[in-house]
């Protein structure tokens, strides 16, 4: 199943749960946002969407609230407690201990022990009020159609300064550890309210891409964002920072573009792919990783300038989330759980 697919599939079936009646009736919270992920042996074979780096620590998320952590760089996992059941889409730690993961229904969740455990902070149903306060010409509509929108994506500046974007233009902040997360969609130059699908802070920028070539940056911490040239009218479904500076847009078919004046203009990258691209990754010395959806990885010693493929461990699988591992190992989450990737 495709990275477009698996998103387009989400926004279907979170629409079709919207707690709000064709009559406007209250907006009730629903079951997922209250239970808690159930712990099942059937946890580690799970669709696992994202992984990040939490020190030592491996943290990855999934569908139905499932978290799972490794402690041995991938090979084993062991589930967290997590107090929802929903589709968990993306995951950022600040250090070893403060993480904060975003998904389906508008939640974002917090944890300050490594991911052993989790709290939410904000769902759909605080969100859809929050927009509604704040004013902006689409908040009714989108108050009115309750907790149905998923985040896609979210990074942090520092342990204060987040940021998390989503469905329909869904964008929050918060610059103070997520106590408090403030709706920015009337910041966005983004009339048609088109998905905003990654996120990512470097070198005093904050930069958002999206569908149908969508891309904008902020050059004052999030406080105003402006709209960068469109290389490309496809979907973007993720954005690379590199400590360089260099700037990545991937996405649809194999579709990437390379940036090295803040997003001022782009340059199209060969990757050899008709498939899309589902994540990627800066390792250390300034290697660069894409992960396919397929599960192949691309990988780059020059910056990002050209990549060059190698093949999944154990064939293909349908690849949405990369981590780095010891020894020089990559971790891949998938819709058929996790994959540890020996280094080549």
């Amino acid at each position: 199943m495709s990275q477009t697919v698996v998103r387009a599939a989400a926004c279907v079936l979170l629409a079709a749960a919207s707690a709000v009646s064709a009559q406007g009736a209250p907006v009730l919270p629903p079951a997922a946002l209250a239970e808690p992920a159930l712990h099942s042996a059937k946890a580690l074979n799970a669709a696992m969407l994202a992984v990040t780096q939490a020190g030592p620590r491996l943290v990855a998320v999934g569908e139905r609230g499932t978290v799972l952590l490794s402690d041995d760089g991938a090979k084993s996992w062991r589930q967290a407690k997590v107090p929802v059941q929903v589709t968990l889409t993306a995951v950022r730690f600040m250090g070893d201990r403060n993480g904060w993961a975003v998904g389906h229904l508008g939640v974002i969740l917090k944890s300050d022990d490594g991911g052993e455990s989790w709290v939410k902070q904000l769902d759909g149903v605080q969100a859809a009020k929050l927009v509604a306060a704040d004013g902006d010409e689409r908040a009714k509509r989108f108050a009115e159609e309750g907790p149905d929108k998923p985040f896609f994506d979210l990074d942090f500046i520092d342990a204060q300064r987040g940021f998390a974007v989503g469905a329909y233009n869904l964008a929050f902040e918060t610059r103070d550890g997520g106590q408090h997360w403030t709706p920015m969609l009337s910041r966005l130059p983004n009339p048609k309210s088109l998905h905003l699908y990654g996120v990512r802070a470097a070198g005093g920028h904050v930069y958002i891409a999206g569908e149908q070539g969508l891309l904008m940056s902020s050059a004052d911490g999030g406080t105003s964002f402006s709209a960068l040239p469109v290389a490309y009218k496809g979907s973007y479904f993720g954005l690379l920072a590199a400590r360089s500076g260099a700037l990545i847009a991937y996405g649809l078919r194999g579709n990437a573009w390379r940036s090295a004046d803040q997003g001022a203009s782009w340059s199209r990258l060969d990757t050899g792919l008709q498939t899309s691209i589902s994540a990627a990754l800066e390792l250390e010395g300034g290697e660069f990783a894409l992960l396919a959806q397929t599960g192949e990885l691309l990988r780059s010693r020059d910056d990002g300038r050209s990549f060059t493929k190698t093949l999944p461990t154990g064939g293909p699988l349908p690849a949405a989330g990369l981590a780095a591992a010891d020894g020089g190992a990559l971790v891949i989450a998938s819709l058929r759980g996790m994959r540890r990737q020996s280094a080549p």
